[in-house]
């Protein structure tokens, strides 16, 4: 007689529980000891539960655009302003329109709010001006700096100042800088020339007509910018905010900025490329020199215009080499050119720190926006009224989980313990992960979030009711609780991750399609009920395993919650009697009673 085929061994967590409990006691290790050493031993709030604050912005009109405050640029500045904040990992700021013309960013507390401020407050239009001249920041002894050079090789750069050095040696004299300014003036820079000694100067004169002088129109422009610029004291404040205020695109300004620690003031020439023509810009590191730059990727328009405005400056000598990206009135780069950059991409190197750079892309990425802005008022926001809410909806969540509890216990007795430890093992994940992307991803915890996270406990004691219910089902079968326990997984399995499934959907579409708290809600949502897959699948399986072993519930104690008799179980089928021997045996079957 053949011998009789061995089952199959169950595999992963059926076979090998202690492999499973193994890997998520490892990871909640790691979480907790993650958290610890972070510091990040609580998860950021919140504007409504620990303040923050709040920024109004009111649009302004300008002149020539009487029509351009509406509605559709409203909503995309308002699009742009959260990408701008959200760039600094603020998942959780709240940005919306109030009336016509203001817009309301609330930045929640623990935020670098100098940093947001200057983020959300230069709210103005993105340019690249050429630089014509540069000096101190201070009214008298304007002074130049070179930039670092520029390197030709590889890719395209423009190797820039993004906080250079303080000013050194003179540019010009101011007769020379006049004549730079009318020249840019008047009609596009070309490639200088040598300069001719003097009996070739007598020469020319004495061959060639008389140069035909600048129209008066240019050179008056000229010396007013010239004057404009030397009176110019950027280290004032006043002054600094009104320079460049108001100047039309095709008009050369002057204009503040910073570089290193020193304030310096330039003369810039008319636009050549707008913040809308940036497709996408960040900062991030060169793997080949370790250093830290911003690269730009431009529209096929703005390819077209940037490669041309660099191809003019790489003829040109210090300062007039460089272009300056100009926000809301203040140059914030003015790196140098050492050739045409076409291809519609290019990079910024030299003197960056990783968040100088990654300021620059922000800025670079969703500095453009539809319409002008001006910082309406700032205010505290205080988290008095949201700290009530919480308090009063973490009672709430606490009623809410002793019902389950106390449901678990009456209905599912020894069982109980299983849903209990997981729901605890749960909570001990979505609280460390909590914590711990506070820090890496800006996320805050709001009421809406606080709200998920209590809806999450039903979703979680679900997945355990739906296993408990398919293992009583299979005892009522007549099988004992091993057998049942494996059994029973499939078919939960199948109807948990359905489940879990759907709710992640709804969670992710809300996420989506919404803006703000309800963004902190579905998140929330989304990440309990991936942990609920985790811990069903790691830990409630495995220790189920591990329970059906114990005499306690193998034997069906009645406090255990599998007592065969309380269920109603059929009693076990046995085998038939075989009647003959050999191959050719007959059986005979043996009636089943109901006990």
């Amino acid at each position: 007689m053949a011998a009789p085929k061995k089952g199959r061994r169950p595999t992963g967590a059926q076979g090998r529980p202690g492999r499973a409990l193994a890997i998520i006691l490892i990871a909640m290790v790691a979480l907790t000891a993650g958290m610890f050493l972070t510091k990040q031993t609580t998860p950021r709030l919140g504007i409504d539960l620990a303040g923050g604050t709040s920024i109004t912005l009111k649009a302004k009109s300008e002149p020539g655009k009487p029509d351009a405050i509406n509605e559709t640029n409203m909503n995309t500045a308002v699009g742009i302003i959260e990408r701008r904040v959200n760039g600094l990992g603020v998942s959780e700021a709240e940005v919306q329109t109030q009336g016509r013309d203001h817009i309301i960013v609330n930045i929640p507390k623990g935020t670098n709010e100098k940093q947001a401020r200057e983020q959300v407050g230069t709210t103005a239009q993105l340019y690249f001006r050429p630089v014509l001249a540069f000096a101190d920041g201070a009214p008298a002894a304007p002074e130049a700096t070179p930039s670092p050079s520029a390197s030709t090789s590889g890719a395209p750069k423009a190797e820039g100042s993004g906080k250079p050095s303080a000013p050194a040696t003179p540019s010009s004299s101011a007769t020379s800088q006049g004549r730079v300014l009318s020249e840019a003036l008047k009609a596009p820079a070309a490639t200088a020339s040598p300069s001719p000694s003097a009996s070739e100067s007598k020469k020319a004169d004495d061959k060639a007509p008389a140069p035909t002088p600048a129209p008066s129109g240019v050179e008056a422009a000229a010396a007013d910018l010239q004057a404009k610029f030397a009176a110019l004291d950027c280290t004032n404040e006043a002054q600094r905010a009104a320079a460049g205020k108001g100047v039309k695109p095709e008009d050369a300004t002057v204009a503040c900025g910073k570089r290193g620690d020193a304030w310096g003031k330039w003369i810039l020439g008319p636009v050549g490329v707008s913040g809308t023509d940036v497709k996408d810009a960040k900062g991030q590191i060169n793997p080949q020199t370790g250093q830290w730059i911003v690269t730009m990727q431009f529209t096929d328009k703005g390819a077209d215009k940037f490669a041309k405005i660099t191809g003019e400056l790489a003829t040109k000598q210090m300062p007039q080499n460089q272009f300056a990206i100009v926000l809301d009135g203040e140059v914030v780069s003015d790196p140098s050119v050492s050739q045409a950059l076409t291809g519609g991409n290019a990079e910024i190197s030299g003197g960056f720190t990783q968040q100088s750079a990654m300021d620059l892309g922000n800025m670079l990425s969703y500095g453009a926006l539809p319409l002008t802005f001006q910082e309406d008022s700032v205010t505290t926001v205080t988290a008095a009224l949201g700290g009530e809410q919480l308090k009063a909806g973490l009672i709430a969540g606490a009623i809410g989980l002793l019902l389950v509890v106390i449901y678990l216990l009456v209905y599912y007795r020894g069982l109980a313990f299983i849903a209990i430890v997981s729901l605890l093992v749960s909570a001990i994940l979505t609280y460390t992960i909590m914590a711990l992307l506070g820090k890496g991803i800006g996320f805050a915890l709001n009421l809406p979030a606080v709200c998920g996270a209590i809806v999450a406990i039903g979703i979680t004691a679900d997945s355990f009711i739906v296993y408990f219910e398919r293992i009583r089902d299979e005892i009522r079968e007549g099988r004992t609780l091993r057998p049942a326990v494996e059994r029973a997984w499939p078919r939960a399995r199948r109807t948990i991750l359905v489940s879990d499934f759907v709710s992640f959907l709804a969670a992710a579409v809300l996420f989506i399609v919404t803006v703000g708290k309800v963004q902190g809600f579905a998140f929330t949502l989304g990440l309990t009920t991936v942990l609920d897959v985790v811990v069903v699948f790691l830990f409630t399986k495995p220790i189920m395993t591990l329970m059906a072993r114990t005499k306690f519930f193998s034997s069906g104690h009645p406090w255990s919650g599998l007592d065969p008799k309380r269920l109603g179980a059929k009693p076990p089928l046995r085998r038939s009697r075989r009647t003959g021997s050999g191959t050719g045996s007959v059986t005979a079957p043996v009636d089943v009673k109901e006990a």
